[in-house]
C-alpha cells in the first residue's frame, strides 16, 4: 500500500503540471498517464471499487463541447473565422473562430484532467486514510468532514430501505404525489440519526474541554501570524520591498505553524495501525517533486517556452520540450511501484485417497448437516439456532466421535 501523503503529493504535481499548460501534446501525455494509473488501480481494487457518480469518459463527453462552446461563443479573436452571428446579439455576436473553439477545447483537457486525477485519488487512498491526514489542531474539522462524508451514503441506504419497504407494502410511485410516502420517512429517520449522533458525540465529551490561557495564547500567535502575512504581502505587492516583505511573510508563516503544533500537541490522538513511510513513496514523493519543479521554476538551460501555449491569433503547431517530456514520466513512478493485486484462492477439500474428484459444495454442506442432526446441538428457537446447554458437565466424549 502506498503511503497516503505519497498520493497527495503525486497530486499536487498533477494539478501543477494542469494549471499551467496548455499545450495539447503536455496535455495529452498528462491524460495518458491518468489514464493508465486509473486502470492500474481498477484492477489492484477490483473487489473494493468506490462508485463515482460520473466516470472519467463521460465527464469528457460533458465537459469538452461545452467548454469548447462557450469559449467560442465569448471570445471573438482569432483569424480562422468558421462563422459570424448578428452583432446585435449581446455577448454571444460576432465571429465565431477555430482558435476560440480550439482554446476552450483545451481548457475542457485540462480540466477533464484534474477530475481524473481526483478520481484516482478517491481509488488511492481511503477516505479514513484522508481524514486521518488532518491536522490535530483541526479535530473538529476532522471530525465534521468524516460526519459529512458519511452523511450521503447512509442517506441513500435509508431511502433505498424506504423503497424496499414500501415496495413490499404495495406502494407504486405513479406520480409527484407517490413520493411523499418516501420523504417522510426519509425525513423522520434523517432526524433521529442525527439526534443520535448528537448525543453519542455529547456521551463521549465532544468540544466538552475547557479552553485553558495557553490555548488563547496559542490563539493570539496565530492571529498575529497571519496579520504579519497580510503586511508582509501587501509590503511586496503595493510597495516592492521584497526582501522586508519576504521576512515578514516567513516570520508570520512561522508563528502560524508553531502555534497550530502546540494546539496539536494538546489533543489526544490514537492510531491504532501506522501506514510506514517506504522507499517506495519516497521515490514517488521525489519523482513528483522533480515533475512539479520542472513546471514551475524557470531552469538555467531549460526551454520554458513550450509551456505557454496560446492559439490566438492564428492557430499554429505547439512547440515541444524533449526535458519537459521525460519529466512527465515521473508521474508514471507509480505504475511502477503500486503494489499487485492480492487474490485468496481456497483449494477444495480432498480425501487422502480422492485425488481424481473432490468433494462437490452441496456433499460438503449436506455430510454438515447430518452431523449436526446426529448431535443435536443447535435446536430450533423463534427462527434462529441457538446452543443447547450440557446436560451433563462431566460426560465423557468417546475416541473417534465425530463433532
Amino acid at each position: 500500500m502506498i503511503h497516503p501523503v505519497a498520493w497527495l503529493i503525486w497530486l499536487g504535481a498533477v494539478l501543477v503540471v494542469l494549471t499551467t499548460t496548455r499545450n495539447p501534446l503536455y496535455l495529452a501525455v498528462m491524460l495518458a498517464v491518468l489514464a493508465a494509473v486509473l486502470t492500474r488501480l481498477r484492477r489492484v481494487h477490483a473487489e473494493e471499487t468506490p462508485r463515482v457518480p460520473l466516470s472519467p469518459l463521460h465527464f469528457a463527453l460533458i465537459v469538452l463541447p461545452l467548454t469548447a462552446l462557450f469559449n467560442a461563443l465569448t471570445v471573438h479573436v482569432g483569424r480562422t473565422v468558421l462563422l459570424r452571428l448578428p452583432v446585435t446579439w449581446p455577448l454571444v455576436g460576432g465571429p465565431i473562430t477555430l482558435e476560440a473553439l480550439t482554446f476552450g477545447a483545451l481548457n475542457g483537457l485540462a480540466l477533464v484532467g484534474i477530475y481524473t486525477a481526483f478520481v484516482v485519488l478517491g481509488y488511492a487512498v481511503t477516505v479514513r486514510a484522508l481524514v486521518g491526514l488532518i491536522p490535530r489542531a483541526f479535530f473538529p474539522v476532522a471530525v465534521m468532514t468524516s460526519i459529512a462524508l458519511t452523511f450521503v451514503p447512509v442517506t441513500l441506504r435509508h431511502w433505498q430501505a424506504i423503497r424496499e419497504a414500501q415496495a413490499i407494502r404495495g406502494h407504486r410511485v405513479r406520480g409527484l404525489r407517490d413520493h411523499l410516502p418516501l420523504f417522510l420517512p426519509l425525513l423522520i429517520g434523517g432526524l433521529e440519526h442525527a439526534f443520535q449522533l448528537a448525543e453519542a458525540m455529547t456521551a463521549r465529551g465532544f468540544a466538552a474541554a475547557a479552553e485553558t490561557p495557553s490555548t488563547r495564547r496559542a490563539r493570539v500567535v496565530v492571529a498575529s501570524g497571519l496579520l504579519t502575512l497580510l503586511a508582509g504581502w501587501l509590503l511586496q505587492l503595493g510597495w516592492g520591498e521584497r526582501a522586508l516583505g519576504g521576512a515578514l511573510m516567513l516570520l508570520g508563516g512561522g508563528e502560524v505553524i508553531g502555534a497550530l503544533w502546540y494546539l496539536g500537541r494538546q489533543v489526544p490522538r490514537i492510531t491504532y495501525r501506522h501506514t510506514p513511510w517506504r522507499a517506495r513513496d519516497l521515490a514517488i514523493a521525489l519523482a513528483a517533486g522533480v515533475t512539479a519543479a520542472a513546471f514551475l521554476v524557470p531552469w538555467p538551460g531549460l526551454e520554458r517556452h513550450s509551456i505557454f501555449f496560446y492559439p490566438y491569433p492564428a492557430l499554429r503547431l505547439p512547440e515541444v520540450s524533449a526535458w519537459l517530456l521525460l519529466a512527465l514520466t515521473g508521474l508514471e513512478v507509480p505504475l511502477v511501484l503500486m503494489p499487485a493485486a492480492r487474490r485468496l484462492t481456497i483449494a477444495p477439500r480432498m480425501s487422502a485417497g480422492d485425488h481424481a474428484a473432490p468433494h462437490a459444495p452441496e456433499d460438503d454442506r449436506r455430510e454438515c448437516s447430518r452431523t449436526v442432526a446426529e448431535r443435536g446441538d443447535l435446536t430450533e428457537s423463534r427462527g434462529m439456532a441457538t446452543p443447547r446447554p450440557l446436560e451433563t458437565a462431566t460426560a465423557p466424549i468417546e475416541t473417534g466421535e465425530r463433532l
